[in-house]
């Protein structure tokens, strides 16, 4: 192979990871959020009840998974007596649909302020982890809240299958291990200072000329010069 041939093809390669990177960023995973509207129907101590409350979900990714953060911002039951402060404990689950099933439980802190008698009882903001099974888009809707409070507990249910309050593309954990080289390419031998071998290189840098753009290809192309020499 001429050095000029070599030349254009080191070009060539760099240019060909650059634009592999290129798609990789634009296929970042992407979320949607909205804020919907819960019609919950309450069995209490006292009878049943019923409250709509816009639900809010919000992710932030952690790890290998995402954390999850449920918010109303509307009250969905009353008691008849006060609440005390640190006397009402809320949960919730998540359910989640798409690509994945099943439910994420989420929980909070007690109440920091005593609640006065029959007023609308505000849940905080509610917590827990999500860990995707499996790839793909990942929606999450509110499910059952429980209100546990002064040895009673009262169940919420969603009554008019609300629509998803977030969706994300998600990756399964560990679904990153399958990028890994096979063969004579798999790191056995160290790349050694020839053309072909220099070529290899370059393709384990992938990452790397995509950051340095064309200062990536130019120290490529006088390393080899230097080795040449």
């Amino acid at each position: 192979m001429s050095y000029r041939t070599y030349q254009k093809r080191t070009a060539a390669l760099a240019f060909a990871a650059a634009l592999a990177g290129s798609a990789v960023l634009m296929a970042a995973p992407a979320a949607h959020a909205d804020v919907v509207d819960v019609n919950y129907e309450c069995k209490t101590p006292i009878g049943d009840k019923s409250a709509v409350s816009p639900i809010d979900i919000k992710s932030v990714k952690s790890g290998s998974g995402y954390k999850l953060t449920m918010s109303w911002q509307k009250g969905v039951s009353s008691s008849p007596v006060e609440l005390g402060k640190g006397s009402m404990k809320p949960s919730a689950v998540i359910k989640l649909g798409g690509a994945d099933t099943g439910t994420v439980a989420v929980s909070g802190p007690a109440n920091a302020a005593a609640i006065p008698a029959n007023t609308p009882i505000k849940i905080s903001d509610l917590s827990g982890t999500y860990t995707p099974k499996e790839t793909g888009k990942v929606t999450f809707t509110a499910g059952v809240l429980t209100i546990k409070a002064l040895g009673t507990t009262t169940t919420c249910t969603p009554s008019n299958s609300p629509k998803p309050s977030l969706t994300l593309d998600v990756t399964a954990a560990g679904g990153g291990s399958g990028e890994t080289q096979s063969g004579s390419d798999s790191g056995d031998e160290l790349p050694q200072t020839g053309p072909e071998d220099s070529a290899i290189a370059l393709g384990t840098l992938g990452g790397t000329v995509l950051l340095a753009g064309a200062a990536g290809v130019l120290w490529l192309t006088r390393r080899n010069q230097a080795v040449r020499r």
